[in-house]
């Protein structure tokens, strides 16, 4: 019997071992529709693409250590730009009583408020997603957490600089073709590839608190106006080096939510400070119908004025969040972005639902409206779309 016993639980052990690794993730089909016709003759009104993002994590040692990777692949019609492949994430995590360490490729994020996030400056964002820049590629990093009483803090070792994707010669949406094959950078070598970065971060009673800083390449590229040889303008984006500093505040009470993220960024080109801060206050469970409504107000200001490096220098936030807390997860934010300084409007819906125990259909409609030709969104004016994506959660 003791020998069965033993036999048994030899057997069992590669499919214990297998169980012990979760597999997940999402396959998705996206049409992306523009309702007017292009600026440029080359770009087109309909985008249709394909995503997966499966993800795999494996923890062992009393769960104090885990692995995880995920790796992200679009392939999309029309627009070779965003046909990409790319590593969100392959990472190691040990975890001990008072520090963390994560060694790998992994997103990291800052911040609190809706319209923008300063402060997150880790990863660089992967435009050709989506242009509410949330969509960020695997940034390669080791990350020691030190955590006590006084809050905790992260420290990070940063290489591999990564540029910021930009939809090609036929993609939507875009100011100008972007060059991203001649991009120019203010070091090169081992200097341009490394940057270092901190977070404090705590929670005092109501408080939420986050101070943080960063040294290295800049995420955000300048953008150069060229030509080439045929005459054509474009755009070269340049990458110089910053030092930023950044402080994430959220004050919690009741139903209210205050919110700030503020950052003073130094390079050779610019000194400049940035804000957004604002309020979020929910009427929770209305009429006992489940429903709860929110209601958005942030203000987002940008020293460096109107130019073709920021949208949002003295702009107002305003917005409605419904979430009617039903099984299929129904969610709607509908919100506008209005420019004091060119009346210029930025419309955007985004819903999303859940259908069953796997499918989700998510929808996303953004318009712009007034825009002047002094207004550097304006060659966007015709950009007005619709994004639908329906994916199979597995």
């Amino acid at each position: 019997m003791k020998n069965l016993i033993k036999l048994i639980i030899i057997t069992l052990l590669p499919i214990q071992s297998i169980l012990a690794w979760e597999f997940s993730g999402y396959v998705g089909v996206e049409d992306l529709v523009f309702t007017q016709n292009p600026l440029d003759s080359r770009q087109h009104n309909n985008y249709v693409s394909g995503v997966i993002e499966p993800e795999i994590y494996h923890e062992w040692d009393d769960g104090t250590q885990n692995f995880a990777f995920t790796p992200f692949f679009r392939y999309s019609q029309h627009d070779s730009h965003r046909t990409h492949f790319d590593v969100r994430e392959f990472s190691w995590m040990k975890i001990a009583e008072s520090w963390e360490l994560r060694v790998g490729i992994r997103e990291v994020f800052w911040g609190v408020t809706e319209s923008q996030h300063l402060v997150n400056i880790i990863n660089q964002t992967d435009l050709v997603e989506n242009m509410d820049t949330e969509d960020k590629l695997g940034q390669p990093m080791i990350n020691l957490a030190l955590i006590n009483d006084w809050g905790t803090l992260d420290l990070f070792i940063i290489p591999g600089f990564r540029e910021r994707t930009f939809p090609g010669v036929e993609g939507r949406i875009r100011l100008l073709p972007i060059d991203i094959d001649n991009a120019r950078f203010e070091k090169r070598g081992i200097e341009r590839h490394m940057a270092y970065a901190f977070r404090w971060s705590q929670t005092i009673g109501d408080w939420d608190i986050g101070f943080s800083h960063f040294y290295g390449t800049n995420r955000d590229p300048l953008f150069l106006l060229d030509s080439d040889r045929a005459g054509n303008l474009r755009i070269i984006p340049f990458y110089e080096m910053i030092n930023q500093t950044g402080l994430d505040v959220q004050f919690t009470h009741d139903a209210w939510l205050w919110k700030l993220e503020a950052i003073f960024r130094s390079s050779k080109t610019f000194n400049y400070f940035a804000s957004t801060f604002g309020f979020e206050y929910t009427f929770f469970n209305i009429y006992e119908s489940g429903l709860d409504i929110g209601i958005l107000g942030e203000y987002l200001y940008d020293s460096r004025g109107q130019n073709i490096q920021t949208l949002f220098e003295d702009d107002f936030f305003a917005a409605l969040r419904f979430a009617l807390n039903d099984v299929q997860s129904t969610e709607i934010l509908a919100g506008i972005v209005f420019d004091r300084t060119t009346s210029a409007k930025f419309y955007n819906i985004e819903a999303s639902r859940r259908f069953g125990n796997n499918w989700k259909l998510e929808i996303e409609a953004r318009f712009l409206a007034s825009i002047p030709k002094n207004d550097p969104a304006y060659l966007l004016k015709d950009d007005d779309h619709i994004r639908m994506e329906l994916s199979y959660h597995f």
